[in-house]
């Protein structure tokens, strides 16, 4: 009977326990089930304290519970979908064969085989980064402005992250008004739309009316919880992307996270903000020809920004232009401007110029001093970087040899501001084109080549592995320079959507003219400055270099003005030709 029952014997054994049955078995048996139960009632009770104890230190300390819970969820969805994307990736992206490998058909099957993968990933971290929201949508909106560095389906898919994304109820609006401010939403406004008229990653903005003045104005108000979930979020994205890098070690995007962990602290106190507003007015007060309007700040707290309201559009609804005859080309070549007076004169710079921070308000013909029929509004001034004069020239004169396709002079400035000998790739990054185009001094010309990464990837295998060496090693301000270049491509292209694809590539052609114009200014008065501060032994030989250096800058911008007047010559007739063929047809 023992042998039919090992385990039992093996428990009688150890244990020396009567036999069922016996009358020593029942009293042990009554005498168990009452310590069984004892036990039972121990555990239990200890149990019931136990979560008595948890569920009362959760409501003495609901926020630090809630944040830990809060924290752990985030982290969760954050780990998830990079496993899911690095797995997808590893299992089922093809490698890319060498040129006449394979057949065209074989590699269409490939390159579309890639693409399916891109965008199945892209669209899983788009999805994660909704979810989360806050710091996760600006991660994702700095993905989309990365157009010449990473996939073209991974920038598209999270352009849509610039303008979607989920607002704060009004409770929850009120309640960091009333904490910021001391006063309620009733006690500061006599009306407040319960709608919001824009919304973004880190705050929503309300139109209103001050209850004191009558003014009509706009409140930029912070998410509620963005500035508690900050920290651990862009932990959280440090550690995904270090995660990455040990999967794919040619993954170096960690200079991303590192970006992002400081500049969101100053994105998140909305007295910066008010302060940066105030400087870049105070920068173009003396440019009445530029239709630059920044709305004027009011009041400014940490989470809370209330400031003048001024009517307009995205600069990129084209519908809108046309309805209030606003030249889009103007609006191109007037935020071009804008932008390269701060990057190469004034040397403060916006760095998030998004279609959703420029807007346009139309006004009467000739009602400025400016001349033009509408005003250019920059919106959002949380972001922005202070370029040093010797960057600056530096940058200067990396554009001016890549203009010209002076090889020697491409090198010797790349280097001095990337600080790799990648010359070539960082001249592609820089101006979203071939190198050949370059090479060729084509840049300012008809025949210029528009950057494709994925025959640049058929060209060099290990492009990704440059790229991310390359963005790797360039100082931090430069990185926001590169994404304030790649935004206000894509404004450009948005702008000239509708348009003839010669006046596209001439509103191309005049964009390299303005770089040009300027590049030749902050160069004139780098070397102005140097001539000024050197020791000269005769006192007019200052003065002579000086003449000199301002005259050859004359000559140079002299000829760029007229080829800018033969490209507007060249615009109006390749239009007046698309009119005529409009006309023909119909």
């Amino acid at each position: 009977m023992l042998g039919s029952r090992p385990f039992v014997a093996r428990a009688l054994q150890v244990r020396q326990l009567p036999w069922p049955g016996s009358r020593s078995h029942q009293f042990y048996s009554t005498t168990a089930s009452r310590g069984l139960r004892s036990r039972r009632w121990q555990r239990t009770a200890f149990g019931a304290a136990l979560t008595v104890g948890a569920c009362g230190y959760t409501v003495y300390n609901y926020d630090t519970a809630y944040l830990v819970a809060a924290s752990v969820y985030r982290s969760s969805v954050a780990a998830n979908v990079t496993c899911q994307v690095a797995w997808d990736y590893y299992r089922n992206f093809p490698e890319l064969p060498a040129e006449g490998s394979v057949s065209e058909d074989e590699r269409r099957a490939i390159q579309d085989q890639r693409s399916k993968v891109h965008v199945r990933a892209a669209e899983k971290v788009k999805r994660a980064l909704m979810k989360n929201g806050g710091v996760y949508i600006k991660l994702g909106q700095h993905i989309s402005a990365m157009q010449y560095v990473l996939p073209m389906e991974w920038c598209q898919t999270m352009q849509m992250l610039q303008d979607r994304n989920t607002a704060s109820s009004l409770d929850e609006i009120g309640q960091v008004i009333a904490l910021d401010t001391g006063k309620t939403v009733d006690e500061l406004f006599s009306v407040f739309d319960a709608e919001p008229i824009g919304v973004a990653s880190l705050a929503q903005v309300h139109r209103a009316v001050l209850r004191e003045t009558g003014e009509e104005v706009a409140v930029k108000v912070q998410h509620p919880m963005v500035r508690t979930y900050s920290d651990i979020d862009i932990a959280t994205v440090s550690v995904m992307f270090e995660f990455i890098h040990s999967v794919f070690p040619d993954f170096k995007f960690m200079w991303l996270s590192a970006e992002m962990k400081g500049s969101l602290p100053r994105e998140l106190d909305f007295c910066n903000d008010k302060i940066n507003a105030e400087q870049v007015q105070w920068n173009f007060a003396q440019h009445a020809d530029i239709p630059l309007t920044v709305p004027r700040m009011i009041q400014a707290t940490e989470r809370v920004l209330i400031m003048e309201y001024v009517n307009g559009r995205r600069c990129d609804d084209l519908a809108y232009l046309r309805q209030h005859n606003i030249d889009p080309s103007q609006v191109s070549r007037e935020i071009g401007r804008v932008f390269a007076e701060m990057t190469y004169v004034q040397g403060f710079l916006h760095c998030d110029p998004h279609p959703g921070n420029l807007f346009v308000r139309p006004r009467a013909q000739g009602s400025a001093s400016h001349g033009y029929n509408f005003d250019l509004v920059l919106l959002d001034h949380g972001l922005y970087r202070q370029l040093p004069s010797q960057f600056r020239y530096e940058y200067a004169e990396m554009w001016y040899a890549l203009m010209w396709g002076d090889q020697a002079q491409i090198k010797h400035w790349s280097r001095k501001l990337s600080g790799t000998d990648l010359y070539q790739l960082f001249s592609v990054i820089l101006t979203g084109h071939n190198w050949s185009t370059i090479e060729t001094k084509s840049l300012g010309s008809t025949s210029a080549a528009e950057f494709n990464l994925d025959a640049l990837t058929q060209q060099q295998p290990d492009l990704f592995q440059n790229i991310t060496e390359v963005l790797a090693s360039v100082p931090p301000v430069l990185l926001l320079v590169l994404k304030t270049n790649d935004l206000l491509r894509m404004v450009d292209q948005r702008l000239f959507a509708d348009q003839p694809p010669a006046v596209q590539h001439h509103a191309q052609l005049r964009t390299w003219l303005r770089i040009s114009h300027y590049c030749l200014i902050a160069i004139r008065d780098a070397r102005a400055a140097e001539i000024s501060h050197r020791p000269a032994a005769v006192p007019l030989a200052r003065v002579y270099r000086l003449a000199i250096n301002r005259l050859g800058f004359w000559f140079s911008d002299t000829a760029l003005s007229v080829y800018k007047a033969l490209l507007v010559v060249q615009d109006m007739f390749v239009r007046w030709q698309a009119l005529f063929r409009r006309s023909t047809i119909a």
